[in-house]
């Protein structure tokens, strides 16, 4: 799932007025992740006591959390008017910046923030960090060196400790997380997130077994701690992708602990979003349609939705509604479009593009979704990672082409998990597109090029994938290289022989071993005829009953 915003709840100065306690009221149920209960209790406070600036920069918190960011830009402009604590409310406009990353501006008002504070504060300095940590581009390194300005001042602080967690974790320090959670909880142990954010670390690691002992030790402290339910659905999630077999058992324990989440916080438009978010992840299309019709009802304006309808329309096979959702979304100027938008949208116009039968793809329906997975792509580079399935169906459908059009992106991205994989399907997809060229139309070389370098790549990463030489000689054969065919037929004939008689007497490796010495031969049938007849008796040592060696010898001879 996407990264859920946090903000630190350290109350400010003016922690003895009933204001301060309905605030601090505020901030449990933040933690809690019962944000329209926080919004609540913030407009109250607002709505009495205007001049509380720390309840604006609370307030524009929330709804930078739920990625609201205009009702956040109002709160922290109005909350700079307060008398109160309005300096907070620049490290919230601050964050806005960041966003745009115009970190110049952001630094500026983080210095506007704490120009005036007291020798002893510091909780300005914890806002300022988790600004970094929560925008869109996170800055852990910078919040780390907040945060150490901030233990000077104050370093047994619970809510830093736990900030410093945080920062820590994202930063991939796991052991330095460890301790600052650990310091946290220590400091004060209501505070349950600390202890939760331990199992965090445990599911990182991959220690599944021993995160949900962790989360269960929450569990007897507080058994309506919701968070640590939404943990829970998180970490069965991915037990089920680490374990395929036993995955649709694992989907269902997540989803019901999600559920368990969901009565915990609140039913709201915002929250339904976040679970419409964890049924991508555990790919539950059925119901992530009929959640984003039960989010039209509630709100038939939230542009988001037709993101999740999109989605849905898409893998439930109606590519009309899943072009329109997708389009309007993001075509609308002030919505936060991502690049798993326009991966949809990309494989939606490729799916309405195509046949009936499966056998063919309109040309410019393919263009158009070309485009729109470039625009994908360079919003996040790996979205190639998911194109993998798409591109490998196509190839069973034998659209040779437009396969090699997709793995491309994957092959030429070495950080990608399926590098190795998309190169493989990348050189046999361009090789098939070109062996059954009809008469007299000529074969792409370029393509052909390009399909012995993606075979070189997997040589150099994988020495041991002989397949490689043969598909190069193949490919060369197509290209008319008869010096590199040779060259790669006998790479494989050598490369075989060293793995011993047994693997060379294997009945598929024997065959291609024919192949090499057949092709090698005819190379040489009009330059060299004393070489290929030698090739061909090689041929006839393996199998003495094969027509084309025996009738070329007779040729030649």
């Amino acid at each position: 799932m996407n990264k859920l915003k946090t903000f630190s709840v350290v109350l400010v100065a003016s922690a003895f007025s009933a204001q301060a306690q309905d605030l601090d009221q505020a901030k449990k149920a933040i933690d809690a992740e019962q944000f329209e209960s926080a919004k609540s209790i913030l407009k109250s406070i607002i709505k009495n006591k205007p001049s509380e600036g720390a309840a604006y920069f609370t307030l524009g918190n929330v709804y930078l959390t739920q990625n609201v960011d205009d009702s956040a830009k109002v709160y922290f402009q109005n909350g700079l008017s307060a008398s109160d604590d309005a300096n907070l409310n620049y490290i919230g406009l601050g964050q806005l910046d960041l966003d745009k990353k115009d970190v110049a501006a952001a630094e500026a008002k983080f210095v506007l923030a704490t120009n005036d504070m007291r020798r002893k504060d510091f909780e300005e300095y914890v806002y300022q960090a988790r600004a970094y940590m929560n925008a869109d581009n996170p800055d852990y390194k910078k919040a780390i060196a907040v945060l150490t300005r901030a233990a000077i001042k104050n370093g047994d602080d619970a809510q830093l400790q736990l900030s410093l967690g945080d920062a820590y974790y994202g930063d991939g320090k796991q052991n330095e997380a460890y301790v600052a959670y650990r310091s946290a909880f220590q400091a004060d142990n209501s505070l349950l997130r600390a202890k939760m954010q331990l199992g965090v670390l445990l599911k990182g690691a991959k220690s599944y077994d021993e995160a949900l002992k962790a989360y269960d030790e929450v569990i007897a402290l507080n058994p309506n701690y919701g968070p640590v339910y939404r943990e829970l659905a998180e970490t069965y999630y991915k037990i089920a992708r680490n374990k395929p077999s036993q995955a649709p058992e694992n989907y269902k324990k997540a989803m019901g602990y999600y559920d368990k989440y969901m009565s915990l916080t609140d039913y709201s438009i915002n929250s339904r979003m976040r679970r419409a978010d964890f049924l991508i992840l555990i790919e539950d299309y059925a119901a992530l349609e009929a959640e984003a019709n039960k989010m039209t009802e509630l709100d038939k304006v939230n542009p988001r939705i037709y993101r999740y309808l999109g989605y849905a329309a898409y893998e439930n096979g109606n590519v009309d509604l899943a072009l329109k959702s997708l389009e309007g979304f993001i075509n609308t100027p002030t919505n936060k479009v991502i690049a798993k938008d326009h991966l949809y949208l990309a494989l939606t116009k490729i799916k309405k593009g195509t046949s009936a039968d499966g056998l063919a793809i309109d040309s410019l329906a393919f263009v158009s979704g070309m485009k729109s997975l470039k625009t994908a792509i360079e919003m996040e580079p790996l979205a190639v990672q998911d194109l993998s399935d798409v591109a490998k169906k196509l190839f069973s459908q034998k659209l040779y082409k437009e396969a090699a059009a997709i793995f491309e992106f994957g092959a030429k991205s070495p950080e990608s998990t399926n590098f190795l994989d998309d190169n493989v399907y990348y050189g046999l997809a361009n090789y098939y597109a070109n062996i059954n060229k009809a008469e007299g139309e000529k074969v792409d070389a370029i393509a052909l090029q390009n399909a012995d370098a993606a075979f070189d790549k997997i040589l150099v990463a994988s020495p041991s994938y002989l397949e490689a030489y043969l598909y190069k000689a193949r490919n060369n054969r197509l290209r008319e290289r008869d010096d590199l065919m040779v060259k790669n037929y006998e790479d494989y004939v050598s490369k075989t022989m060293e793995l011993g008689a047994e693997e060379m007497a294997k009945p598929a490796v024997k065959a291609k071993i024919i192949e090499c010495y057949n092709n090698i031969a005819a190379s040489y049938a009009n330059t060299d005829k004393l070489k290929a007849i030698e090739f061909f008796k090689k041929t006839l040592t393996l199998d003495p009953a094969n027509n084309y060696a025996t009738e070329s010898i007779k040729i030649l001879k």
